[in-house]
């Protein structure tokens, strides 16, 4: 099942139960929320797309890898109801061959991503060092089943007069499930999008963006100079709002936000506004 919901004029968001995208992707396996197309043109690459939920338990994040849809309404261009299945986790292959289970190996792995995610002056030395392991040991990344399988369901609703997406995560008791922290991701190409911006001035372009620094300002927004459009996104109490942009060859092409919170906050709801540079 294929939706596709009209913002504004030559924008239009689309969501879709089955890869849409044949390209190869590694995250190609996980199921996107929106996805922006700019006249007639797919601006995801290898992100997520807008409102998609990561749930974390300690270092090991679980991934959606099915979505059931439905009408918000009657009316389908108003909304879409998207009901996750949370049940894959990112693992290592090695080319041509099975799975790599080594626990030690995954331990290191999660180690080495939280370090480059907090310590800004170690990414440079680690992704080079996680990069050269990949082409040295022929290592791909998938997605396979996690070994555990929950539902997180989000209602997507549009409002063509502003420019604005409502995104409401409902309630899923996800503080019952051994869940440590949920993510929702709002991310489109990083090829598209090479700017940053916020509310207190700053600007940032390419890979001075950072991988995931939290953003301090009220407001921040990711902006293409090239198609002339932004989107942008608040500050939600209970919640952190971070940035990140990723440019790696065939395999990383993201740039966007990601809130995190604990699973007990319940109901939580935020707006991204899409608009047209003047």
């Amino acid at each position: 099942m294929r939706v596709d919901l009209q913002l504004s004029s030559g924008i239009t968001l689309m969501i879709a139960s089955r890869l849409m995208n044949g390209k190869a992707y590694p995250t190609a396996a996980i199921k996107k929320g929106l996805v922006m197309i700019y006249e007639g043109q797919e601006l995801c690459e290898e992100a997520v797309g807008f409102g998609v939920p990561i749930l974390k338990r300690g270092l090991q994040a679980i991934f959606p890898g099915a979505v059931e849809l439905s009408p918000l309404a009657e009316d389908q261009s108003s909304g879409i109801r998207a009901r996750f299945e949370m049940n894959l986790m990112e693992r290592i292959k090695k080319s041509g061959s099975t799975t790599l289970s080594n626990p030690i190996l995954y331990a290191g792995k999660n180690v080495m991503a939280a370090v480059i995610r907090q310590l800004p002056f170690m990414r440079g030395v680690l992704t080079g060092l996680s990069n050269r392991m990949r082409s040295s040991f022929a290592w791909e990344t998938i997605y396979e089943p996690s070994g555990l399988s929950t539902y997180v369901t989000l209602a997507y609703t549009l409002d063509t007069q502003t420019g604005r997406i409502r995104v409401e995560l409902e309630d899923q008791g996800l503080d019952q499930m051994g869940v440590s922290e949920v993510i929702v991701m709002n991310e489109q190409g990083a090829r598209f999008f090479d700017n940053y911006q916020d509310a207190d001035g700053l600007s940032l372009s390419g890979n001075e963006i950072g991988c995931w620094d939290p953003v301090l300002a009220n407001e921040a927004a990711f902006v293409s100079r090239e198609l002339g459009i932004s989107f942008r996104l608040p500050q939600v109490k209970g919640a952190r709002l971070y940035r990140g942009r990723e440019l790696v060859s065939n395999r990383l092409a993201w740039a966007g936000f990601g809130y995190t919170f604990p699973p007990g906050l319940g109901h939580f709801t935020y707006e991204i506004t899409v608009n047209k540079l003047s």
